[in-house]
């Protein structure tokens, strides 16, 4: 089968074979037939079959006959981002060069004086982001209540960047008699939920199974740890045959950091991200597309609605957050047919993010083997492994602290206090001459229980409530601290657990009481007859 049976018109045939395109697709084989019908259409075909084509050729058609009005647009084409917004018209303006149908622009980064001129002269065709369509409503410079057939493009990545509240207000403000067509890349059961809330009555077509990725697709994995990425893909792209790239972060800072790695080994590249200004946007693709610039480091806002002819490499430098971005991603490669290369550079932090691309896909994604990435690839047992027990890629971890762990304190040595606490708290201490006669004395003056009485309790026997608060304290104190009131002074004096308001020496004279400047005083106090008291005074 080829276009001319598909009953488009001859003005639109001529555009197509222009543009070098013999054999529809099988999406727009089974598509543009049914829209030339006028009946509504839910689309399902994975990026890089010609979804674009296969709406924009009848659309072409359907709006030859007709005038548009001012500020009244005749249809309406809604895209999530600005890039598959401008590749939606370079395809109105490609098959419809044969026809004099007006077309406007709206999306951010561009100027709203030049969009309101346009919308003034009147638009066949209006292709616009929800954002700008909506500032453009609230500011009174377009109308919708003409619009006669309604495109949602790339619904998937409309719920995904959260635009879905945008579209339903949108949708809400259109006439209810309409033609919509609703296309997408994935199916899951909200997109469903959404196609059956703006459709009615359509036809289902679906060219592949939902999140698969193409058949010329060559796909690999490479697992690598997080500090070896960028040394991993360089020397993929000196080894491998890259004609023109893709290399997709997840964050758009990483985008402007591989970017400057990249241009200072030497490689031609240019950066590609949501935060750029649109003039920078545009400047960046045109540079990528002339062939001006051999590598593009973008986010996900380039996944879609980039179609670049003849891209040889798609390499995932971070493995997709979302697994239906990875189908959307490779497909920028392998288009039309054509073979393609997609390698993803895994580390051990992505181990469950690579899970569920290849659960989507059904399918383990193969390891990618290069001679020279040998020293650099880990197996995916240990990245699993290194994943599963925590271990941070740096051997620190997390803080600052040191990666050795903490030697365990040995508990201290039991006392004579922390084994009982019946006996006074005395620590053993060697039988010197100077301590031997404190002993003694102290030994005499201890009162010695007599036979026939019975022996007195201690006060670890008493009750609670008859024990003095000092022991009830004690009992609630730990062996460590209760050994610790034990210690050796450097004096070699024994300490008693004693409480804080107790003043005692324990029957030993301290050395400083026997100074001799001591002794002189008291011996002139007692020449002179004076006491303490009226010395002091």
């Amino acid at each position: 089968m080829d276009f001319a049976d598909l009953g488009l018109t001859p003005d639109t045939l001529k555009a197509v074979s222009d543009a070098g395109y013999l054999t529809p697709t099988p999406i727009q084989e089974q598509a543009i037939p049914v829209v030339l019908m006028g009946r509504d259409v839910l689309g399902v075909a994975q990026t890089g079959t010609g979804k674009t084509a296969a709406f924009t050729m009848p659309m072409i058609d359907i709006l030859a006959d007709g005038r548009a009005k001012a500020r009244m647009p005749r249809s309406l084409i809604i895209a999530p981002t600005r890039e598959l917004a401008a590749q939606i018209a370079d395809n109105f303006a490609k098959y419809g060069k044969y026809q004099s149908l007006s077309m406007a622009l709206l999306i951010g980064g561009s100027s709203f004086t030049d969009q309101e001129k346009a919308l003034e002269r009147g638009v066949d065709v209006l292709i616009a982001t929800p954002g700008r369509l909506l500032d453009l409503y609230e500011r009174g410079r377009i109308l919708l209540n003409d619009v006669k057939l309604l495109v949602i493009d790339e619904a998937d990545r409309m719920l995904d960047m959260g635009f879905i509240p945008d579209v339903e207000r949108i949708v809400g403000l259109l006439p209810k008699i309409r033609q919509t067509l609703f296309f997408s890349a994935t199916m899951d059961k909200e997109i469903k939920k959404l196609a059956d809330k703006f459709l009615m009555n359509p036809k289902e077509i679906a060219v592949s199974l939902p999140a698969t990725a193409a058949t010329t697709i060559e796909q690999g994995v490479v697992a690598v740890r997080n500090d070896d990425k960028r040394e991993a893909l360089r020397r993929i792209l000196r080894v491998k045959d890259v004609h023109n790239a893709f290399i997709f972060c997840n964050r758009k800072k990483d985008v402007d950091i591989l970017y400057k790695s990249l241009t200072s080994h030497g490689f031609d590249a240019v950066a590609l991200h949501g935060d750029m200004p649109q003039s920078k946007r545009n400047e960046t693709l045109a540079k990528f597309k002339a062939g001006e610039a051999e590598l593009l480091v973008c986010s996900d806002v380039a996944a879609r609605g980039l179609d670049i002819s003849n891209v040889s490499h798609v390499i995932n430098f971070d493995v997709p957050v979302n697994a239906e971005d990875y189908i959307h991603r490779i497909g920028r490669t392998g288009r039309a047919g054509k073979e393609g290369h997609a390698y993803t550079l895994a580390s051990p932090a992505d181990v469950k993010l690579l899970a569920a691309v290849e659960k989507m896909l059904k399918q383990a994604i193969p390891t990618l083997v290069i001679d020279e990435l040998a020293e650099l690839t880990i197996s995916s047992s240990d990245a699993s492994d290194e994943k599963s027990t925590g271990k941070r890629e740096r051997g620190r971890p997390r803080g600052g602290r040191s990666a050795k762990p903490r030697a365990k304190k040995e508990p201290a040595p039991k006392t004579v206090a922390a084994q009982s606490d019946s006996t006074p708290a005395v620590e053993q201490v060697p039988d010197t001459v100077s301590e031997a006669a404190p002993k003694a004395a102290s030994a005499e003056a201890l009162p010695q229980p007599s036979p026939e009485s019975p022996p007195e309790k201690t006060e670890s026997e008493k009750p609670k409530a008859d024990q003095p608060r000092k022991n009830r304290d004690d009992d609630r104190r730990s062996p460590n601290e209760r050994a610790r009131k034990t210690r050796r002074n450097p004096h070699g004096i024994a300490e008693m657990d004693i409480g804080d308001d107790v003043i005692a020496f324990g029957g030993f004279t301290p050395a400083f009481l026997q100074d001799a400047p001591y002794r002189a005083g008291e011996s002139a106090r007692s020449q002179t007859g004076q006491s303490e008291d009226e010395t002091d005074s």
